[in-house]
Formats: structure tokens, sequence, C-alpha cells
């Protein structure tokens, strides 16, 4: 028996490809299980549809660059970064996960008082916490944090300069004065 959902426009984060890199191709298919608004850098869209995938908007296409039918191309000066978040920030998009094999989360933080983040690379899921976040992990779990400002955790030890490990099952609470702590998780 197959259960089907149905997903309202935007209730589900966008998912934005700028690079796929050696991108694991199940996890990617996790990312777009609910059918989220699929942006994609032009020098990847041919990469992108064959795989099988419908786009929704390309940005910065090049010239003759033929799409699928209904896709929409997006164009801004300067960054894609800039183009693409002041595009699903001005469409009301509560939150967006990134595809990259270069950029950093601590680089996007501009962008976090408007939209949600979450970046993947081929090897970390990267995102940004507030003071008194908290979360659920097994022992052992490594825990990488940007460490740019003092901050406490609760049921975390030091391993080396960013990696940190759970030590027992249960929460890892993190409190700081800085806006935003940068956390990533190997996928």
């Amino acid at each position: 028996m197959s259960s089907h959902h149905i997903v309202k426009e935007k209730q589900e984060p966008a998912l934005y490809i700028h690079d796929l890199g050696s991108f694991d191709e199940e996890y990617l298919g996790q990312l777009l299980e609910w059918s989220p608004t699929l942006v994609v850098n032009g020098n990847i869209y041919e990469k992108v549809i064959s795989l099988g995938l419908k786009v929704d908007i390309v940005l910065n296409n090049a010239d003759g660059m033929v799409f699928q039918e209904n896709t929409k191309s997006i164009i801004g000066p300067g960054d894609d970064y800039n183009t693409v978040l002041n595009y699903l920030v001005s469409e009301k998009y509560p939150a967006v996960n990134i595809i990259d094999t270069e950029k950093k989360i601590s680089d996007l933080e501009f962008y976090m008082s408007r939209i949600n983040i979450v970046l993947f690379t081929p090897e970390y899921k990267s995102y940004a916490v507030k003071t008194g976040f908290s979360v659920w992990k097994p022992a052992g779990t490594s825990v990488f944090i940007d460490v740019v400002s003092y901050f406490e955790a609760t049921n975390l030890m030091q391993k080396d300069e960013r990696e940190f490990e759970v030590v027992k099952d249960g929460f890892v609470e993190f409190s700081f004065a800085a806006e935003y702590l940068f956390l990533s998780e190997a996928i």
C-alpha cells in the first residue's frame, strides 16, 4: 500500500544545487523526497537533468540553453548565492537546503535572519544554531564546530580543534553570546 502526501507549496525547504561534486545520489534522493522547489546553477543544469530530475528554476543560464517544460530562469548580478537567496527570500520561502562542494555555512550568515539554511557537501551537513539550541545525539557522535567565539555545551568532549564527541546518549545543549554557532555533522 502506498501513501500519498499533499505538500503545500513552500512548506518544504527549497533545494539549491550549486555544485554536486561527488554528492551521494541516494542522499540527494532523500532531499528530493517531498518534491521541493529545485533551483539549479546553470553550470550544472545538464548534469542534473541527466539524473532524471525536474528542475523548477535555473540560475544564470547560458545562452542557447534549452530548458525542460515550465522551468523558470533567474539572472542576477554578482554572486550566485546572493541571487538565489534574495529570490527565495522575496518569494517567502522559509528554508533552503543547499548542495555545494566549497561553500562554508558561515559565509551565508548575512541571510540567516531571513531564511533557514542547511548546507550539504559530499561529506557534511552544516547549519547555524542560536543559543539554547539542544539536540538528542547518540554517544560517540562527532560534531564539528567552527569555533569563532566562546561557547558552552553539555554532554560534549573536545577531540581536536573543531571536532567534539557526544559523551553519552542524550541531549547536547549549546549556549553562547554570539548570534550563531555553526555546526557540522558527517553524512
